[in-house]
């Protein structure tokens, strides 16, 4: 009776799980293909594990976890791999934000500069802001100390400057000491 009752709740916990899910993955990859399938994928492996997570303290925080496993997974698959060359294309995403206008430039921007962020520094940027989760909340999340989620966050923050100034986008310095020495 007891496998019933957790049968019966995956739908509605999977239901209203899947646009977090859906969006942080798109925000880990930056295709929503992409994202569908890594959800899909993680939906899956969550509800044949569901009696031993529904009774868990987090299944949230299982099912990010697989889905970040699942990310890094991908990413490391051999078809994934990009071929090096001399110089760096630019990207369909940057030519693409530039046709857009307001916010959809920016998320498009935002997108393609988040691409370039090492993949633990993302996730920490894409959960502490895209999600407004706090140091603590992440930290609970990702089962890592606040300190080193202060510190992916940092990095990550500085990645971002770089990339955006690289697409030419960074209007903002990028501390208030370079600010004043504008001036």
């Amino acid at each position: 009776m007891k496998d019933v009752r957790r049968e019966e709740s995956f739908p509605a916990w999977a239901e209203a799980r899947v646009p977090v899910l859906r969006r942080r993955a798109y925000l880990l990859c930056g295709s929503w293909h992409t994202a569908d399938d890594l959800v899909q994928d993680t939906l899956l492996r969550v509800y044949l594990r569901w009696g031993r997570v529904a009774d868990g303290p987090n299944p949230d925080a299982y099912a990010t976890r697989v889905l970040l496993t699942r990310h890094l997974d991908e990413r490391r698959r051999p078809w994934r791999r990009e071929r090096s060359s001399a110089e760096l294309p630019e990207t369909g995403d940057a030519r693409a934000a530039r046709a857009l206008s307001g916010v959809e430039a920016r998320d498009a921007l935002l997108t393609a500069a988040l691409r370039h962020v090492p993949l633990p520094q993302r996730v920490v940027l894409v959960l502490r802001f895209a999600e407004d989760m706090s140091v603590e909340q992440v930290a609970e999340e990702l089962g890592i100390s606040a300190g080193t989620v202060r510190s992916r966050c940092s990095r990550g923050a500085e990645r971002m400057r770089i990339e955006l100034a690289r697409l030419g986008h960074l209007a903002v310095p990028a501390t208030p000491g370079e600010a004043e020495r504008a001036e």
